[in-house]
């Protein structure tokens, strides 16, 4: 009577055993693969001259649609995203080129062997994708805006000019006719 007794606990401890065993099996396994999680990019070191918060300007060149020109100043702020893959920048400015408030998403797409940004902003329905490339020193983005009115090409050339200090140019061509300078912007980080 106590062998089968004893065989009768014997059998029911096996399960509660193997259940041990397999739980911490696949306790190793998941803490393996969270230990081995994809590193970012190595492209995604580069533009990580953005990271901080900065104090800037925005020069408007005089246009036929601004002809008096103008500076804005504003807030720039830029923060790693999940896993160190994208950056994510916020903006403000304020000033007579209007008040404007956006939020900038960069990424390395390595389908494209290229940054991809895609900009979001108060003054405009969507987003604004870009696709970019270090040009020596400068990252330099490109984008085609189509309006009924007209097509539009974007150049968006930035560069670290010293430790702390940022220059962006923003280029535009309407309909074919030669790139002109639209908005220049310094920033000074904080």
């Amino acid at each position: 009577m106590k062998t089968k007794r004893n065989a009768a606990i014997s059998l029911a401890i096996v399960p509660v055993v193997l259940f041990a065993f397999t739980w911490a099996k696949c306790q190793n396994q998941a803490n393996e693969k969270a230990q081995a999680a994809p590193k970012p990019t190595p492209e995604m070191d580069r533009p990580k001259f953005y990271l901080g918060e900065w104090d800037y300007t925005e020069t408007y060149l005089k246009t036929a649609s601004n002809p008096n020109g103008g500076k804005n100043t504003g807030i720039y702020t830029s923060k790693l995203g999940p896993g160190g893959n994208s950056l994510i920048n916020t903006f403000h400015s304020k000033g007579p080129a209007g008040d404007l408030e956006g939020l900038l998403i960069l990424t390395w797409d390595a389908k494209e062997k290229a940054y991809k940004m895609y900009v979001f902003g108060n003054n405009f329905p969507g987003a604004i994708v870009e696709t970019g490339q270090f040009e020596g020193d400068a990252l330099v983005f490109r984008s085609e805006i189509s309006t009924p009115e007209a097509n539009m090409k974007l150049r968006n050339v930035t560069r670290l000019a010293a430790p702390g200090r940022i220059e962006s140019e923003q280029y535009f061509a309407v309909a074919g006719s030669p790139e002109a300078l639209f908005v220049r912007v310094d920033a000074q980080k904080k």
